[in-house]
């Protein structure tokens, strides 16, 4: 009988299970339901399908989204596992031989969507077999209160009850303790247990800039991820195509991705990023929920997010393989009026739902003092007990000592009042940098004394001078358009000239987790080694020449950590192959030898024989 830790190791190539993990596969092993919440990235579908292979049946699975089932079911046969799914994409031939194998006994998980589980062709497949397991996916999509709700996952308690033997296992990595509740009542898991691990995504380095100049942040930003993944946010179709096209102009390989393309647009657009034919792709929300790529290096928002369970699902794309990823978020208050103006045409508890998560979403951004992972966390109910996380842009290299910033504060305090205390920052900064843009002359502010006079720092550090002189007490951002009103405090240090001290704006800025990708520690395992770039780069084209003739994303194949062990170990036998962070047998017999080969190659042209 094999062991959920034999099943690790020779099918999955693991040494170790992740926090809960072990827990909660034991829990299902005893055919008892659990709800998981576990962050993305952090081993949710090891939970279920280690159980799999040992139940004596059949694991079903529920899935939202096509593209996550292709995924996983790739991964799944390429590590030996009996695994498929019944989808629209199929042709009825496929369909057909896909339903004859699970009626045979030869598949150990079937992926479906909710919808497809409860017809009649699946009711009739099912009804003479063993069901152990049913795993809900996303199971925050039954819960209304939830940031993706989707009616169809209401269906699937009544299939529960068909299968009264079969463990149920609920799985998510956003949930609220209401969206928890809602999740637990509908699946009728009340008396159950809870697993909730922490949501930390500690490889994640978060950090949040004033949006000044969008195209040229993002070019400064991308030139720091040279030949890797990420995925660019953007509110609409119109800024997506626009973003995508200006940063083809600059020679990015970058792909667009959104609702209004055509759907074979989209799948060309989503393959080429998965299979490392695109570096960049610039996005709507509709893209993400199905990919698995585990080599994700940044996740860019240039618009803000409805709220913090749709940001915090969004960065999470990013890192998934343990190594260090950076999140960038670029805001400005003018993009909450634009989600206002959408959460105005809901009504009742849609619209105050809604208006809760944006309000939720604001005070996130605009936090110029707290560890970034403190508000975070706090929204999915878990206390951030560290001091300074060391990977967001507040904690980064330590708390910059205060500096006099009397001057610069004076000078923009004084142009807030110049200008009537009637705008926001970002006109204020505009009147200091003797912009003369169409509002700035509109009210004639190109007279006022304090027009030009602040040349000594550039757009993005006002902005940023203007959040420090918000949480000094200087200033309050009032109203939908957050304008700025100077406090009695501000009146002070304008009157009496008294000395300010706070941080400097744009000193200290946090190191780009690129400087850390080759050499960071994976979360939960052991620091990678060093590696050399030319055997890794060597080795991913050899992934990738496995990948096209498989027709299969090269992280199917081994995952860049595993390639940076083999670039780091130098294994020259197929014992020591076996000991690579995810090689399983299946993956060494099939790929050993072609590894090994160019190994051993390059080892004896560079003198490491």
């Amino acid at each position: 009988m094999p062991t959920p830790e034999s099943i690790l190791k020779e099918t999955f190539g693991y040494d170790s299970f992740r926090p809960l993990q072990r827990e909660i596969i034991e829990h299902v092993l005893a055919r008892r339901d659990a709800l998981a919440i576990l962050p993305t990235g952090g081993g949710k579908s090891l939970c279920y399908q280690v159980p799999a292979l040992i139940f004596p049946g059949l694991t079903i699975v529920v899935s939202p989204l096509i593209a996550l089932m292709k995924d996983q079911v790739e991964q799944l046969r390429a590590a030996g596992v009996p695994a498929l799914f019944l989808n629209s994409t199929l042709s009825p031939e496929e369909y057909g031989a896909n339903m004859r194998a699970v009626r045979q006994g030869e598949v150990k998980l079937l992926y479906m969507a909710p919808e497809t589980l409860v017809t009649a062709r699946i009711e009739s497949l099912l009804s003479g077999l063993s069901v152990d397991c049913l795993t809900i996916d996303e199971a925050h999509c039954i819960s209304e209160w939830g940031h993706d709700f989707r009616p169809e996952y209401r269906e699937i308690a009544a299939f529960r009850e068909r299968f009264p033997n079969a463990a149920c296992l609920a799985l998510t990595a956003t949930a609220t303790v209401r969206v928890r509740e809602d999740i637990k009542r509908a699946l009728k898991l009340a008396a159950q247990r809870e697993f909730i691990a922490s949501f930390d995504r500690e490889n994640l380095f978060i950090e949040v800039q004033p949006k000044t100049e969008t195209k040229a942040q993002l070019l400064e930003f991308l030139s720091r991820f040279p030949g890797e993944s990420g995925i660019i946010y953007g509110f609409s179709r119109k800024r997506v195509d626009e973003l995508s096209a200006f940063l083809a102009s600059r020679g990015h390989a970058v792909r667009p991705y959104h609702a209004g393309l055509e759907d074979e647009a989209r799948r060309k657009n989503q393959e080429a990023f998965i299979r490392d034919d695109a570096q960049v792709m610039v996005a709507t929300i509709a893209f993400g929920m199905g990919i698995n790529k585990p080599d994700v290096r940044f996740v860019v928002h240039v618009d803000l997010p409805k709220s913090l369970e749709n940001y915090y699902q969004e960065i999470g794309r990013a890192g998934r393989d343990g190594l260090p990823a950076h999140c960038l978020l670029l805001y400005t208050y003018g993009d909450v009026a634009k989600i206002r103006h959408f959460i105005d045409q809901k009504t009742g508890d849609e619209k105050q739902v809604a208006a809760k998560h944006l309000e939720a979403m604001v005070r996130f951004a605009e936090d110029t003092a707290s560890c970034r992972r403190k508000p975070l966390l706090a929204y999915f109910g878990e206390a951030y007990e560290k001091a300074d996380c060391g990977r967001c842009d507040h904690c980064a290299g330590g708390a910059q000592e205060p500096v006099d910033i009397t001057v610069p504060a004076q000078k923009f305090l004084s142009c807030v009042v110049r200008t009537g205390g009637r705008f926001g920052a970002f006109h204020v900064t505009e009147v200091l940098l003797g912009s003369r843009s169409e509002k700035v002359l509109k009210w004639g502010h190109e007279k006022l004394s304090t027009w030009g006079i602040g040349a000594e720092y550039d757009k993005k550090q006002w902005m940023e001078l203007s959040q420090e002189l918000v949480r000094l007490g200087l200033l309050t951002q009032e109203g939908e358009y957050r304008i700025l009103v100077p406090t009695p405090k501000a009146q002070e240090v304008l009157r009496e000239r008294t000395p300010l001290f706070g941080r400097l704006p744009g000193a200290a800025r946090p190191a780009s987790a690129r400087s850390r990708t080759r050499s960071g520690a994976p979360k939960g395992g052991e620091p990678l080694p060093d590696f050399d770039p030319g055997l890794f780069d060597l080795l991913r084209k050899k992934r990738k020449s496995f990948a096209e003739a498989a027709s299969v994303p090269p992280y199917v194949i081994f995952s860049d950590r595993s390639l940076m062990e083999m670039a780091g170990r130098l294994p020259r036998s197929p014992e020591a192959f076996l000991r690579v962070h995810g090689v399983g047998q299946v993956k060494a017999e099939k790929y050993g030898q072609a590894f090994l080969s160019m190994i051993h190659a390059w080892c004896q042209e560079n003198g490491r024989a």
